[in-house]
């Protein structure tokens, strides 16, 4: 639809003044009213919400409707008296309302600004020529305007429209809207049934094939789109002039030029033009969401799952919602009969700024209930939040798709244009009243607390630095098993005290063994062959390749000797036995790489922490930290930093900070090795005093580092990323 609304224009009419002395007053002096457009065109409009009729005002050149009141119809009805005292005297005597010359003239403004008077005087020439010099711009600021916003128009629908009109005829029936909501209620339930093939089928449409699929897709709900707003604009009767594409920051929308339906007095049917954009792609949807249920896998079914998914998510995502100038917001304005509805609810949302922060006792913009005057600030709010997020998400992706410096200036032009400006138009409002502002009783209060803001975010109060640690003994033996084997002997129990050189455990592979006994078998034919190779001539001629054979199975028998030397481990140093199973008994088989116990060391302990780069360069060597214990009645212990690695961890060595095993940091596999998602370095603390823990535990480390002050962290933020880009 187009995006184009009436002017509401509201007048309040005068109460005159009562002459008290009995005497005349002599007649006021002659006052000519200028001349209206004669191309202009009045209809009848819908009641307003105080109960009164309204009239569209409509400027044909421009295609633009503008929404007047009683008191200003009653003013341009008696338009041909040509002179602001008689119709003045003549709407007093003729109706029940008492306007005064104050009223005429705020609508002779309203006339003159919105450029709908006549240019039959040196004047009226005058004031269209600084019109056409002030829209007349550098090529810079007209190159700015049509990046941000222009629209290309493609055809007049006009003849199609009443060509399609009986074809399209049936779909407005009852019969239709009850089978569609019978198809989509069937779709619906066939989804549910088969929703884990219908999620395999959503992601597996996540590659470039699938998102070009979408692209069209896309295209053609949107052309569809477009029609269901202009045939029915034509059933009821509205002229439809255009329709084309328009680009949003360089992104392409379908535009159907509807304007004509603010001729139309009754409500229900601006709400159905309104709306005939989402009841047809929600209709698509319906049907294609039954079809995908039904169909078997091939080509079409593909398609309709493309139809019903991007209808459904464009239709929920982009056309429902009131806070851009879609469907939905032409579908609120109706609904709750405001034209205009962003630019009456951001003026309310500005004076309500202004008298919370500054108590300026200013009248609203206009008198609406308290409930509806409420509901229309917080919309504003609500709609200034989603902009600035949508925005600065355009701004990101512009700055993504575009060569670097192209890509750094379009994003300066995103948040200039879309945050920036708006915000500078209110300070500037602020500037000029800055002496009513001075006065403002609420002005103290605000500059406290704006002042307290400002002391929070440049004095040094974050002196913390938090993050996932896990807490190690510093000597540690893992008792692995070098390949299936079988338990033979337990000499020790789990807590058992260990001396140095103890057994700790007796395992037996027939697999070792048997490679083992056939490698020494291989290894001392190869040594004969060698050393006969010097006298047999056959040998002879392979003698390098019995040497590089000979030298390769003996490397192999010496790292099987060593996996069988695991089969019965000895303890490099004395400690406690721990994890041992309480099940494994001897003659019980274990996997190969099992962890079968733990011998820890009766010395210190370490916790160990990744850090990201910001918060890297606040700690250092000899700061003091705190380890809290995850687990319910964990012991809390005191910290040392001992270490800081200044090289980024490619590897994260503690899978148990991983967030796959349940940790903090967002990791992925890859080749059987945990990889960060972001850049972190390993931070190494020590445990002062003694400890009672007996395991490895995971939980929360403070390290109490170089203060930081908010300010500093973002102004540190910004250099980095403008040193990023820049390549400074």
């Amino acid at each position: 639809m187009a995006d184009d609304e009436p002017t509401v224009t509201v007048m309040r009419s005068g109460i005159p003044l009562d002459s008290t002395d009995g005497t005349t007053s002599p007649p006021p002096p002659s006052k000519p009213i200028p001349l209206l457009r004669e191309e202009l065109t009045l209809h009848s409009g819908p009641i307003s919400g105080e109960g009164g009729p309204t009239w569209s005002l409509q400027d044909p050149v421009r295609n633009q409707f503008f929404r007047i009141d009683w008191t200003t119809f009653e003013i341009l009805a008696r338009w041909h008296l040509e002179d602001v005292n008689a119709v003045v005297d003549a709407i007093n005597s003729e109706t029940t309302l008492d306007v005064e010359v104050e009223d005429i003239d705020s609508v002779i403004k309203f006339l003159t600004d919105n450029e709908l008077l006549r240019a039959d005087s040196a004047a009226g020439s005058r004031r269209f020529t600084e019109i056409a010099k002030r829209r007349k711009a550098g090529w810079g600021k007209w190159l700015l305007h049509h990046y941000l916003f222009f629209r290309v128009p493609l055809f007049r629908p006009d003849r199609l429209l009443v060509f399609l009109q009986p074809w399209v005829a049936p779909l407005y029936t009852v019969g239709v809207l009850k089978l569609t909501l019978a198809a989509l209620l069937l779709g619906l339930i066939e989804v549910a049934r088969q929703w884990e093939q219908f999620s395999a089928t959503l992601i597996d449409t996540f590659s470039w094939h699938g998102l070009a699929g979408y692209g069209v897709a896309l295209v053609v709900v949107k052309i569809l789109h477009e029609f269901g707003h202009a045939l029915t604009a034509k059933r009821c009767g509205c002229r439809v002039p255009v329709m084309g594409v328009a680009f949003l920051v360089m992104w392409p929308m379908a535009y159907t030029d509807v304007n004509d339906i603010w001729k139309l007095p009754d409500r229900r049917r601006r709400l159905m033009v309104s709306g005939a954009g989402i009841a047809t792609e929600l209709g698509l949807a319906a049907w294609a969401t039954l079809a995908w249920a039904l169909l078997p896998d091939g080509t079409m079914r593909g398609v309709a799952f493309l139809l019903c998914t991007s209808t459904w998510i464009s239709t929920i995502a982009i056309n429902a919602s009131p806070f851009m100038r879609f469907d939905g917001y032409f579908l609120l304005c109706d609904w709750l009969d405001m034209p205009n509805l962003h630019q009456r609810s951001f003026a309310l949302a500005r004076w309500h700024m202004r008298e919370a922060l500054f108590g300026l006792g200013d009248p609203p913009p206009e008198y609406l209930p308290p409930t509806r005057q409420k509901w229309l600030i917080v919309f504003a709010y609500v709609t200034w939040l989603y902009r600035l997020i949508i925005f600065l998400g355009i701004a990101v992706m512009v700055y993504d798709f575009f060569v670097k410096l192209l890509g750094v200036f379009l994003f300066v032009v995103e948040i200039a244009w879309f945050v920036v400006l708006p915000a500078w138009s209110e300070i500037k409002v602020w500037r000029e009243r800055k002496d009513a502002i001075r006065k403002a009783p609420k002005t103290r209060r605000t500059l406290l607390i704006l002042g307290s803001l400002l002391v929070l975010t440049v004095i040094p109060w974050q002196f913390q630095v938090e993050a996932q640690g896990v807490l190690r003994p510093l000597q540690r033996f893992p008792l692995i098993s070098p390949a299936s084997s079988r338990v033979v002997a337990l000499p020790l129990a789990h807590g058992d005290f260990v001396a140095a050189g103890q057994p700790l455990l007796h395992l037996e592979s027939p697999e070792l063994i048997a490679r083992r006994s056939a490698l020494r078998q291989r290894v001392e034919m190869l040594r004969w062959q060698v050393a006969a190779a010097s006298f047999d001539p056959e040998l002879m001629q392979r003698q390098q390749v019995l040497t590089q054979e000979f030298a390769g199975a003996s490397a192999e028998l010496a790292g099987i000797e060593q996996e069988v030397s695991r089969l019965n481990p000895e303890a490099p140093f004395a400690g406690t036995l721990r994890d041992l199973p309480p099940d494994l008994v001897a003659g019980q088989w274990v996997g190969r790489n099992m962890q079968i116990a733990t011998l820890i060391g009766p010395g210190a302990w370490r916790v160990e922490t990744f850090l990201s780069e910001r918060d890297l360069e606040r700690v250092e060597a000899g700061d003091w930290g705190r380890f809290i214990a995850e687990t319910p009645g964990g012991e809390c212990f005191w910290l040392e930093v001992e270490r800081v690695d200044r090289d980024a961890s490619r590897i994260l060595t503690e899978p148990m900070l991983s967030s796959v095993h349940g940790g903090e940091i967002l990791s992925r596999e890859k080749n059987a090795l945990l990889v960060p998602d972001q850049s972190l370095y390993r931070v190494s603390l020590r445990v002062l005093g003694t400890t009672s823990s007996v395991q490895t535990q995971r939980g929360k480390v403070v390290i109490f580092a170089a203060p930081k002050t908010l300010a500093g962290g973002f102004i540190r933020s910004v250099t980095g990323l403008m040193i990023r880009e820049f390549g400074f």
